[in-house]
């Protein structure tokens, strides 16, 4: 069996070498508590230190790095934290939308055509009738409501115009960066910014909430207060660690990460020159290709091309068999955003894989559509 093509760079990346390299010590004969006194616990923390400020390089200055259990987690504590009213783009992460939900959501304000649909809480007051990707004063809708906006899309890889957002929004705002941090620049702006480690070649259950100085948050879990008194339990420093290095490396290595993505797309949509491309190509990561064949069954096109690891959308919503949530906001019908696939790629994809597996997902296709 021929070794699988991995396009599925936004559901999680490949551990970088040198992170692995960095984390293995800690996991091993460096096995000290961070938070105990003696010089095994100093050695620790400070290593742990050491990686907040790698993670915090990458993200805009006057602000503090609160290391979490990963992105989903610093969502929560964001929106949770703030205690405010909330609003929330209707392309945002599940993370974000059902942590509204959770908290008494359920009302659905669509505008442009369904293209920036927001969900609100219901129960409080009356949410802004527009919210349009533009400097719309619309936007404007008060100093007590935290306004919740991604910066790259995880399906479909739009680029918002997040600095924009963080202008016109009198209020605060919490950004989703993602599938954005170690890949673009972060915009200054926004006040919360959630992040995630194995998205840049890191380790699995760590990731961070970047919190602008002289914001307050109340915590999410209680106990011995351990970082920054808003997340008790004992950190890792392996984990830590690993994070902070595949932060330095996304730093070194953005600009030829970013040049090398955008030769594969561009290798990319020749190759799939019969396909409908979902979501803007020019705003766009050029890491993440969501594209469609009406008409087509995913499900059997997986299975057609089990040596391809690729998506039918968001991982976090896989085998729901409801359609995507992003692709109905952006207008799709069920039938069309069913029919409808992810591939990623970055850093370690060749070439030659983003080429094979296209003539293997286009003969795939055509045998079923004929």
């Amino acid at each position: 069996m021929s070794p699988a093509i991995y396009l599925d760079y936004q559901a999680t990346t490949p551990l970088a070498p040198e992170v692995f390299a960095i984390m293995e010590p800690w996991l091993k004969e460096q096995y000290w508590n961070p938070h105990s006194m003696h010089s095994g616990g100093r050695r620790a923390n400070a290593a742990i230190e050491v990686a907040r400020d790698r993670v915090a390089a990458l993200l805009p200055a006057g602000g503090r790095v609160i290391f979490t259990s990963g992105a989903t987690e610093a969502i929560n504590l964001a929106i949770k934290g703030c205690g405010l009213p909330v609003s929330a783009f209707a392309t945002e992460h599940a993370a974000v939308l059902d942590c509204v939900e959770a908290l008494g959501g359920g009302s659905c304000a669509a505008t442009d055509g369904g293209a920036s649909r927001v969900k609100e809480l219901a129960s409080l007051a009356a949410p802004p009738s527009r919210l349009r990707r533009d400097t719309s004063p619309s936007l404007q809708d008060g100093e007590d409501r935290l306004l919740c906006a991604m910066l790259v899309n995880n399906e479909i890889g739009t680029i918002n115009p997040v600095g924009n957002i963080a202008q016109a929004h009198q209020g605060l705002l919490l950004c989703d960066a993602v599938q954005a941090y170690g890949r673009i620049p972060i915009p200054d702006g926004p006040d919360m910014i959630a992040i995630s480690a194995h998205k840049i070649h890191g380790p699995k259950g760590i990731g961070a909430l970047w919190v602008r100085d002289g914001i307050e948050l109340a915590p999410l879990i209680h106990g011995g207060g351990q970082e920054q008194g808003l997340r008790s339990g004992t950190l890792s420093p392996a984990l830590c660690a690993g994070f902070g290095k595949a932060a330095e490396l996304a730093a070194e290595r953005m600009e030829d990460d970013a040049a090398h993505v955008e030769t594969l797309w561009n290798r990319a949509i020749e190759l799939y020159a019969n396909w409908t491309i979902n979501g803007c190509t020019e705003h766009r990561y050029k890491g993440n290709l969501n594209i469609r064949r009406d008409g087509l069954n995913v499900a059997r096109l997986m299975s057609d091309c089990r040596e391809i690891l690729f998506s039918a959308g968001s991982a976090c919503a896989s085998g729901s068999g409801r359609p995507s949530h992003v692709l109905r906001a952006i207008g799709l019908s069920d039938a069309q955003a069913k029919s409808s696939i992810r591939l990623g790629w970055g850093r370690y994809t060749r070439l030659e894989e983003i080429e094979r597996a296209a003539e293997l997902l286009n003969a795939a296709a055509e045998r079923q559509l004929g």
